[in-house]
């Protein structure tokens, strides 16, 4: 499944947290990403995002300054990125929280601690349906 997909996009990965940041990063790179960028807040990557195109944006929820939930409702809102695929990182695994996720336009969520084995089937099967529209 994971020929199908584009590794050329760009992606960009959202945590305050520089090791989880680097973690999600070279398991992108394993998995063959070419262009991924990183953001240290939600503000950055809200940023980061009106000033290009993202083709994948992983982020985390709980940040300084702007949220993930913030993030993914200020790109929702936008006609350009509103179907940018959008995995939400947390390190909490209420149910309210994923719900609340999923209402905003996530295409899915991750919960940490994830092992990479996750990520990977989590990227590929939102990447698989993007790209199959």
């Amino acid at each position: 499944m994971t020929d199908t997909i584009d590794k050329t996009i760009k992606v960009l990965v959202v945590d305050d947290y520089g090791l989880t940041r680097d973690m999600v990063k070279a398991i992108l790179r394993q998995l063959g990403f070419l262009n991924i960028t990183g953001a240290e807040d939600g503000a950055m990557a809200l940023q980061m995002i009106r000033e290009d195109r993202f083709g994948l944006v992983i982020c985390d929820w709980n940040m300084p300054r702007l949220s993930g939930i913030g993030v993914l409702r200020a790109v929702r809102a936008q006609e350009r990125d509103k179907d940018v695929p959008f995995l939400m990182l947390t390190a909490e695994a209420y149910k309210e929280n994923v719900v609340e996720a999923m209402k905003a336009g996530a295409n899915d969520y991750v919960v940490k601690p994830f092992t990479s084995q996750v990520l990977c089937d989590k990227v590929n099967k939102v990447l698989s349906k993007a790209q199959a529209r």
